[in-house]
């Protein structure tokens, strides 16, 4: 029997539909391996935004902008990474209380800060508004959505105190889409990647977070 034939229609459809997405250029899109234990059913994908080479025609603020001047500064062609995340869709064919239906989507985004906005007390608010606005604005209708914003502190000690501390912050979410058509859900998600990036456009109505610091 196909391995496919073992796979529910509805599962397949998601994951037809996730082909559709038109995600952002800025983004580097990969599959990667799916958590084994979450569901019976899982795809997961992994991506990240690097700074442009110096040659890019796009207009950058924030944190893109300034990776951008300071490798033009040293002449360094390395990339600097802005942002990371992975975006998971769960299926169970029986359903789930926990998740009000049978899909699930969690997700997960991490970038760096300047250090100095570690106390802000609005840095988690904003970044969870990124998410609802940016499901908003591209009509993913979803229902019993939740996340946890985190706001990591690393700072250097001994041989390597002279290394710079740093913030990040982390949001760590999953919501459960309306129906298995996830085309939206994956576009919204591509954008909140990049906008924790610092990359533009920001939709209308979205909050910026403080820009983040690069040497």
């Amino acid at each position: 029997m196909n391995a496919l034939d073992q796979v529910p229609p509805d599962f397949l459809h998601a994951l037809g539909t996730l082909r559709k997405a038109q995600c952002r250029r800025e983004l580097r899109l990969a599959e990667i391996p799916a958590p084994a234990r979450l569901a019976p059913f899982a795809v997961a994908l992994g991506a990240e935004v690097m700074a442009p080479g110096t040659g890019t025609a796009t207009p950058l603020h924030g944190p893109a902008a300034m990776a951008l001047a300071s490798a033009a500064g040293t002449g360094d062609d390395d990339e600097t990474e802005l942002a990371t995340g992975r975006f998971i869709l769960l299926h169970d064919p029986d359903g789930s209380a926990v998740w009000d239906g049978e899909f699930r989507i969690v997700t997960y985004i991490r970038a760096e800060l300047e250090p100095d906005m570690g106390n802000d007390e609005m840095l988690g608010t904003v970044a969870w508004t990124w998410l609802v606005e940016a499901l908003e604005n591209h009509k993913a209708q979803y229902r019993a959505a939740g996340g946890t914003a985190t706001r990591v502190l690393s700072e250097s000690f001994g041989t390597l105190a002279e290394r710079p501390g740093s913030i990040d912050i982390e949001l760590r979410a999953s919501w459960t889409p309306a129906s298995p058509d996830v085309t939206a859900h994956l576009e919204a998600w591509s954008d909140m990647v990049c906008t924790f990036a610092g990359l533009p456009p920001l939709p209308d109505g979205v909050t910026p977070l403080p820009h983040r610091r690069r040497n």
